[in-house]
Parts: C-alpha cells; sequence; structure tokens
C-alpha cells in the first residue's frame, strides 16, 4: 500500500494496534541472546521494537512510514529505550547482509510482486545461526473481522513461506487461530500462520 495510506493510519494520536507487543514474538524471545541486533521491517509505530529494545536487545526499525515511525521513537522515549529508525520502501531498500541475529516481521504482508524477494531479503539480512520470527494472517482470516489486508493476493500461507524461507531451517511452522488484542485494529479471533527459521 502506498506510503500515504499508512501515514494517514498512523496519524492520530492513539496507537492504532496498541503499544504492547505481538503475543507470539514474546513466546518466541527466548530464542534471542542479549544485546543481539535485530532488525524489525514494517514496525510501524514501533510497538514491537520498543519491547525488544526493552529486553536490551538492539533494535533497527524499518517502514515506509515516517508518521508511525515518530511515533515509535516517542513510545521508545517514554519507555526510557534506544531504537535506531529508518524511513524506507522495503521493495527498494538496500537490505543489510549477513548482519542481524533476528528479522522480526508481525503481520508485515507484501503485495505478490514483491512477498518472495522481500523474504529473501530478511533470510539474507541474517548472520549465521540467526532467525526470522514472523507472523501473517492467512486466507481464513477473511472470516473473521479482527483486522488485515482484505485483499486475499496480501495473506499468506504456510506453503508460500515454505518456499520464499526454503534456504532456511525451519524451526516452526505452524497455523493457528489466535486471540488479538492488539489496540482497535488488531482486535479479537484471528487465522495466522507462524514462522521461526534459522539460518545455518
Amino acid at each position: 500500500m502506498p506510503t500515504t495510506f499508512w501515514d494517514e493510519r498512523f496519524s492520530e494520536q492513539a496507537f492504532v494496534y496498541g503499544t504492547e507487543p505481538n503475543a507470539f514474538l514474546v513466546e518466541q524471545a527466548v530464542r534471542l541472546a542479549p544485546a543481539s541486533r535485530i532488525l524489525v521491517p514494517g514496525d510501524g509505530e514501533g510497538r514491537n521494537g520498543v519491547w525488544l529494545a526493552g529486553r536490551g536487545l538492539r533494535v533497527l526499525s524499518v517502514d515506509a512510514s515516517a508518521v508511525g515511525l515518530a511515533k515509535a521513537r516517542r513510545l521508545a522515549e517514554e519507555r526510557g529505550v534506544d531504537i535506531a529508525t529508518e524511513v524506507a520502501d522495503l521493495a527498494i531498500w538496500k537490505w543489510p547482509v549477513a548482519e542481524f541475529d533476528a528479522v522480526v516481521a508481525v503481520f508485515l504482508h507484501l503485495p505478490p510482486a514483491h512477498r518472495a524477494s522481500i523474504h529473501g531479503a530478511m533470510a539474507a539480512a541474517l548472520k549465521p545461526g540467526g532467525i526470522v520470527i514472523l507472523e501473517a494472517f492467512r486466507p481464513e482470516q477473511l472470516t473473521f473481522g479482527s483486522g488485515g489486508p482484505k485483499d486475499p493476493a496480501l495473506l499468506y500461507t504456510a506453503e508460500q513461506l515454505k518456499a520464499d524461507f526454503a534456504g532456511l531451517e525451519m524451526l516452526l511452522l505452524d497455523d493457528a487461530v489466535v486471540e488479538l488484542g492488539e489496540g482497535k485494529l488488531h482486535s479479537g479471533t484471528a487465522a495466522t500462520v507462524r514462522l521461526v527459521a534459522r539460518r545455518s
């Protein structure tokens, strides 16, 4: 979606996806060693990046929306933590290579033309032993009213993710039905797909 869409969505004072981290990320964060470098593409208003920084991790939050990242920096300041931010279109961003201990992608829904290449860039951004932690909506989400894209092409299946991250070791890949409490735009029962994969 164009940057203006996200700038408008994030322009209100309230945090539309809340200020608390994604529950799957919290569950998987035990895999992250202290002082790890974490890349959070599509971090929006920063709830996940700021939470990770609060755990002592070194975070770079990247998003197409300068408005969202301004809120992320504000949240970080309120929490007394530091995050680095960069405004970028992930489709044309110069992705780092072998620099991060983890990439965290939470509800980052990419158009089909860019999905596989950006997922490949996430894998390439990992140091050896680094992991991708990802949760996204799957097509079944269209039957729920708890948020997410309405365009089926933007929703992911486990098979797509298995193919996109084929070069990594799959530690976890499954479908889930979860209860979201992530601000007013992600609230209620949801159908997601979740992945943890490691670079050898």
